[in-house]
């Protein structure tokens, strides 16, 4: 029996996606720290130019925190309706190229590109062509990695980001991730991080060495997914028709909250980076789900659904507030919120009891 063929796998990331265009769009703002979203005051940076990055600024961060490293940092409100619009350019342009595309957010995707439709020979010159067609029809640069896998190509998308290009082989796969940091591993957060380093693993070749037992002992279900992305083994296809079940964000804090208008605040936080996911994949829910982890890990979530999707911004948050109202107060402390949005184009979901996990 012949052996199946590798994948061609190219996943392309936009180079700061929303900052890049309001660069783009006002020339004054070129060559300047931007933050997309929030205030100085008050949520969170959407988006961060390169400019911003150097000085530390990153998506989801607090907007006091970014102005405290970055005093300069110019603040932007997001037009989320060009970003899609230009996302909506870019998607035609993959689909010149292949019907295989998993969007994972207006600004990335995968793109299977097994079957060479043109004639260009080799998925790095698919690569290439479609990173020269987005410059040409946006003015904007694209960084891609070409791989035999989705893992592979993801990671080889960030290795020379931006306007970069990175294609690992199949006989290079494991070589290359084992090289990297595991912080670096799509689905490694920084929990899983921290669990890791206590455990002595920082690489990916620190990862390989561990068995299949030892990783289940301490990760249980996630081991598998460890174990094969240490040895760059990825089975799963591209999916051309991937739906969200939900969008939301969460935060662990450094210390357990009990005031009712501390942890409001901290809630409006994770909210505005929860909306700004929501908007980045151009969706629209009807039910919001707060998650509650008490100083004891108990761990509740309460939910509510709406007969019309939440359309913005301060209706999610007032959703998500009046849920949390109606747990406090609180004895002992919170350690962690969270904010999701889900039932997504369907039938909006039941109300749901605290559920312990």
């Amino acid at each position: 029996m012949a052996e199946e063929r590798p994948r061609k796998i190219i996943h392309v990331d936009m180079d700061a996606f929303y900052a890049s265009v309001e660069q783009r769009d006002d020339p004054a703002l070129r060559g300047r720290p931007v933050a997309v979203g929030g205030s100085r005051a008050r949520g969170v940076v959407a988006a961060a130019s390169y400019e911003a990055r150097v000085f530390g600024v990153r998506s989801a961060m607090p907007s006091s925190t970014a102005v405290r490293r970055c005093p300069d940092l110019v603040f932007v409100r997001p037009r989320f309706d060009v970003y899609h619009a230009i996302s909506q350019q870019i998607r035609a342009i993959f689909a010149h190229y292949t019907d295989q595309i998993e969007p994972l957010s207006l600004d990335e995707a995968y793109l299977d590109v097994s079957e060479d439709r043109h004639g260009l020979g080799s998925a790095r010159a698919i690569a290439e062509a479609i990173r020269a067609r987005i410059r040409a029809d946006t003015g904007l640069t694209a960084s891609a990695g070409v791989s035999y896998n989705k893992f592979v190509a993801k990671l080889a998308s960030d290795q020379n980001k931006p306007d970069g290009l990175c294609v690992i082989p199949p006989h290079k796969g494991a070589a290359f991730v084992q090289g990297l940091a595991v912080k670096r591993f799509h689905g490694v957060g920084p929990v899983t991080a921290r669990r890791m380093e206590a455990l002595g693993i920082l690489t990916g070749a620190d990862l390989a060495e561990r068995s299949l037992a030892f990783l289940q002992a301490h990760f249980g279900s996630y081991a598998a997914y460890l174990h094969g992305a240490a040895r760059g083994i990825d089975h799963r296809p591209v999916r051309a028709h991937r739906v969200a079940k939900s969008i939301g964000a969460e935060r662990t804090f450094e210390h357990d909250l009990s005031d009712p208008a501390e942890l409001r605040d901290r809630l409006a936080v994770v909210a505005d980076a929860a909306w700004a996911r929501v908007e980045r994949h151009g969706a629209r829910g009807r039910t919001v789900t707060l998650k509650l982890r008490h100083a004891d890990f108990r761990t509740i979530t309460r939910a509510r659904s709406l007969t019309a999707p939440v359309a913005t911004r301060d209706a999610f948050l007032g959703i998500g507030t009046d849920l949390l109202h109606q747990q406090l107060p609180v004895a002992g402390g919170i350690r962690l919120l969270g904010l999701t949005l889900s039932a997504f184009g369907g039938e909006p979901a039941e109300e749901q009891p605290s559920l312990p996990l």
